[in-house]
């Protein structure tokens, strides 16, 4: 028989005509489902999440993820339990317009099917058998201590480790690799040449689209609040980047007395500092990606994967190499407000806290 209260809180939230998501007419017949289907949605709403979703009894039950599915046993994630979904939804993919419920755009990031190993009302077990993730999770309804249990505050948890023997975590703390001062290099063809800044070095963590800046043993997230929307760019990449931060004058050039005002500023402060003093981060290196760590990698091959992951937004972007002659590089260094450049040897791996002579920085003075 037709269950007509499952999808009745998701058509309470929707116009069908002011949405592009499916609004069926008719209520799913559960005693003719049985589909095992899964699917996870990258969700650019309001906050960016992933929407995790299981075929049972004709709807798709359904959690939002801020920090997606964790990839290994040792973190849970948070799972917000919502409303039931159509399953129609499993294959949507568009844009939800702006002051709709969930405006943003939607895209499928994960399908597959699963086994049911158990189903309560507070505890659900799986095995996931999807085109990116494989693996047993469990997710279990929680109580915040002086809160009504109103059913939403569910934990996500895989079971069991990686699929992938060679996948590593994110690492929690990273030391940037520095450069010996010295004099340009004779042979152009082995070194790539990148301008000297002068900004404030900061590693930047990002993972499940939420940035962590760190600079030794200093966050810098909460005084640098513009560089958070390149988490959402990232969407579900886990990776470490090096880079600066620097403030910029009407030229492009790096100004630091403007970047001076920026630092040690937090809160709300910062986020008016942010507006009328915005600085950049600037991206030079790729150090762990997606579950590899990729330090021993050459430079060359780690400048393809950070060209490849197309970061460009309004307060980060990826200043390019030169491939020289390194004196022309270093005048014209001088010659816009630099005080040098950074010769990178192109077979160089990356040495974490490291002072190499394979990085040389050479003085414009």
């Amino acid at each position: 028989m037709p269950d007509r209260e499952r999808l009745a809180a998701y058509r309470a939230k929707r116009d069908p005509a002011r949405t592009p998501e499916p609004v069926p007419d008719t209520d799913p017949d559960a005693s003719t489902a049985g589909g095992r289907t899964f699917v996870v949605q990258e969700h650019h709403a309001r906050a960016l999440h992933w929407d995790f979703r299981l075929e049972r009894d004709g709807v798709l039950v359904s959690w939002a993820v801020p920090k997606g599915l964790p990839p290994d046993p040792r973190t849970n994630h948070l799972a917000v339990h919502t409303e039931d979904h159509p399953l129609e939804y499993a294959t949507f993919e568009g844009e939800i317009g702006a002051g709709e419920y969930g405006g943003g755009r939607v895209s499928v990031w994960d399908r597959g099917t699963y086994e049911e190993l158990k189903w309560t009302d507070r505890e659900v077990q799986v095995v996931l058998h999807g085109e990116r993730v494989q693996g047993r999770y469990v997710l279990f309804a929680t109580r915040s201590k002086g809160n009504p249990d109103d059913g939403r505050s569910w934990m996500v948890h895989r079971m069991d480790p990686p699929t992938d023997p060679g996948w590593t975590p994110l690492p929690t703390h990273l030391l940037p690799m520095l450069a010996q001062p010295g004099a340009l290099p004779p042979d152009d063809g082995s070194w790539a040449y990148e301008m000297a800044w002068g900004g404030v070095r900061a590693i930047a963590l990002v993972d499940g689209g939420r940035v962590r800046l760190g600079s030794g043993d200093d966050d810098l997230t909460g005084s640098f609040p513009e560089v958070a929307g390149m988490g959402e760019q990232l969407g579900s990449t886990v990776v470490a980047l090096d880079g600066e931060l620097v403030a910029l004058d009407a030229t492009g050039a790096p100004d630091r007395e403007r970047l001076a005002e920026r630092e040690g500023v937090s809160g709300n402060a910062a986020r008016r500092l942010a507006r009328t003093h915005p600085v950049t981060y600037l991206v030079h290196d790729v150090l762990h990606l997606d579950g590899r760590s990729t330090v021993e990698r050459r430079y060359d091959d780690r400048r393809a994967l950070l060209d490849a992951l197309g970061l460009s937004g309004r307060a980060w972007r990826v200043p390019p190499p030169f491939d020289g002659p390194g004196a022309a590089v270093l005048a014209a260094a001088a010659a816009n407000g630099f005080d040098g450049i950074v010769a990178k040897r192109r077979s160089s791996p990356y040495l974490p806290g490291t002072r190499s002579a394979d990085w040389l920085h050479v003085s414009s003075a």
